[in-house]
């Protein structure tokens, strides 16, 4: 009789495994993907709630103490361990506080391109308890005035506006690499009393002191702890410039709290001590410095920095720095996979890839070539207060909606009206739902879990990012911009950006920036930018239309000239449409529905076409030849 309830008790267990796996086939995918984020979440608020707080510097240290020697930075030739870190950043945190008299809460702008001093510096300023302004380094000329002159001017929306952060900081920490850049502003800067410091041994820029001297001879004795005395979670650490969805850039707040939760992303996905992850995305973006460098500082483990990404270069570095780990975004795994095949496409030792904007069709095409690595897709905003991670390898999915995770991260996705640029609400004022299958912009809850921190000084963008009275009277929702779908099985897909902003090239283009800019070129009376899809390319390329001034004729070369002057060359439009009137809606705002779906087509525009030809350095009249050229990838944008 025993044996027989045994039987059937074991026949029991088989059937409900059999019914979980049909009708559960995720769960303990979910399950675990939730444990790893709560696992993560905790560990976090317990490190910040000691007193004083363990921050994601203190988690630096101990390693540094524990693993002096083993290597957290390989950069070209040069190696840097833990310990060297450690000591440098120290140095110059002492030289920081003695030459530059910086002190607790201080905000500092670092204008430097991908190299170990980003590192030390950063690390430096948090030891002195300094928020660090991250400029992007592409950014030239006025562009990296504007943000003060109009804060202090009142200058109208009509100004390109490219972040600084001078209006909370005083200093700037350059490299001679940039000099041409910083000594195009120098003089407006000394007038304005910000203070420019090289991180070098000497300086070629008269009135500039180069500090790298003083920093190789200052002590490297740890400093008094006064300096984070009054560090919290809440704490402001690091300013991250973000385009948004709302148009002109915008400093995000990165706090403590946040700074320590994106860098555990990493450890979420599988990062182990033991790996090197290489990273040639930009360290002024959230993912090469908080992902990036902030995840080998979470576990402990080895950087491999490249001062920019190369294709041709990418896997003999994988093979020669016995890189483990690889991070990426879309149009990086693309040009990848342009590269012609070798024999020894699949012989490293990469095991994972961590990044976003991977379309479905190259992400087969890069597992086919280069091997099973294991892809980690995930999807997040700099200033936004959650995202997703694709834990289940799903090809094409951003992550998954299930119910453990929306437990801790409640979100949304709400029927929109793109052309009104607007969420369609119902009778009673509260936004729709969509069913699965349908695109809808995705809003996240903002809770105690998911709090939302905002722009720097700047509450009117703070607020324009916060959808209220979304499902019932009262509640506050962070507006991501962005259009996801979520299918049957509850997979989430990255679809379409909304708003005055699309990506290209890896990055985010406010389109308001760029009409700003161009609307300052002598023959152009009124401008419209967007962006239109590229064949075989990631994102949106940038197409402006635009109205010229009476009596006045489009000029190529001089367009050409002036964008590479004022725009980073992904922000350039590549496209350009001269109209007779630009389309505008009740209430003055652009149009740019149609044109987007028009593009850039010769046989369907019938205005005057031209095309940003690089080798003739100017704008040419588009013809049948360039645009099968571009159709049939032919020619590189």
């Amino acid at each position: 009789m025993l044996g027989v309830v045994t039987a059937a008790a074991a026949g029991l267990l088989l059937l409900l495994l059999l019914l979980r796996d049909r009708l559960f086939p995720f769960l303990w995918a979910d399950l675990g993907a939730f444990v790893a984020l709560a696992g993560a979440s905790l560990r976090c608020r317990r490190r910040l709630s000691r007193r004083p707080a363990v921050t994601l510097l203190e988690v630096f240290q101990e390693h540094a103490r524990r693993q002096p020697r083993r290597p957290l930075l390989l950069f070209q030739d040069k190696r840097h361990t833990y310990g060297d870190v450690e000591q440098l950043s120290s140095r110059a945190a002492r030289v920081f506080s003695q030459r530059l008299g910086l002190q607790p809460g201080q905000t500092v702008a670092v204008f430097l391109p991908n190299e170990p001093t980003y590192v030390w510096t950063w690390l430096a300023l948090a030891k002195l308890g300094c928020a660090m302004a991250c400029l992007n380094y592409n950014v030239r000329g006025q562009a990296l005035l504007h943000l003060r002159a109009r804060a202090v001017s009142g200058a109208p929306e009509g100004v390109v506006v490219v972040p600084l952060l001078l209006r909370a900081s005083t200093f700037v920490l350059a490299s001679t690499e940039l000099q041409d850049a910083l000594e195009e502003v120098l003089p407006d800067l000394q007038r304005d009393g910000v203070k420019v410091f090289y991180l070098s041994s000497t300086s070629p820029t008269p009135g500039v002191e180069a500090l790298l001297p003083a920093i190789e001879t200052a002590s490297d004795e740890p400093l008094p702890g006064h300096y984070r005395a009054g560090i919290t979670a809440s704490s402001k650490a690091i300013y991250i410039y973000t385009s948004g969805t709302t148009g002109l850039p915008k400093a995000a707040v990165i706090t403590e709290q946040k700074l320590m939760m994106v860098a555990n992303l990493g450890r979420i996905c599988g990062l182990r001590a033991t790996d090197h992850i290489y990273t040639t995305l930009p360290l002024y973006h959230s993912a090469g410095l908080l992902i990036g460098v902030g995840g080998c500082l979470e576990v402990g483990a080895t950087c491999v920095l490249r001062a920019k990404f190369s294709a041709s270069q990418f896997w003999d570095d994988c093979r020669r720095y016995n890189v483990t780990v690889i991070q990426y975004v879309g149009e990086l795994m693309r040009y990848l996979c342009n590269t012609p095949k070798r024999d020894n496409d699949q012989k490293h030792g990469v095991r994972l890839a961590v990044g976003n904007g991977l379309r479905a069709e190259v992400w087969k095409e890069f597992l086919q070539r280069f091997g099973p690595i294991s892809i980690w897709e995930f999807y997040g905003a700099t200033e936004g207060n959650a995202g997703f991670i694709n834990y289940t390898g799903k090809i094409g999915a951003v992550g998954r909606a299930n119910a453990f995770l929306k437990s801790f991260a409640p979100f949304e996705l709400i029927k929109y009206n793109v052309e009104q640029d607007e969420p369609i609400r119902d009778e009673r004022g509260f936004c729709i739902r969509v069913r699965p299958g349908e695109t809808g912009l995705l809003v996240i809850k903002i809770t105690k879990n998911t709090p939302f921190y905002g722009y720097a000084g700047d509450s009117k963008k703070t607020e324009k990012k916060i959808l209220r009275d979304v499902l019932v009277k009262g509640d506050a929702f962070f507006n991501s911009g962005d259009l996801l779908m979520m299918d049957h099985e509850k997979f989430v897909y990255f679809q379409d950006r909304v708003g005055d902003t699309f990506r290209w090239k890896g990055e985010n283009v406010a389109t308001t920036e760029v009409e700003a800019t161009l609307a300052m070129v002598n023959f152009i009376r009124e401008v419209n930018v967007y962006g239109v899809s590229v064949p075989g390319c990631e994102g949106k390329c940038g197409m402006a239309a635009i109205r010229l001034k009476p009596g006045m004729s489009f000029e190529g070369e001089n367009l050409y000239a002036f964008t590479r002057e004022t725009l980073p060359s992904y922000a350039a439009p590549r496209f350009v449409r001269i109209q007779e009137a630009l389309e505008i809606t009740g209430t003055f705002k652009q149009c740019k529905g149609n044109l987007v779906r028009e593009g850039f087509d010769p046989d369907i525009i019938k205005d005057p076409l031209f095309f940003r030809d690089e080798k003739k350095k100017s704008y040419v009249p588009m013809n049948a030849d360039i645009y099968a050229a571009i159709q049939e990838a032919k020619l590189n944008l």
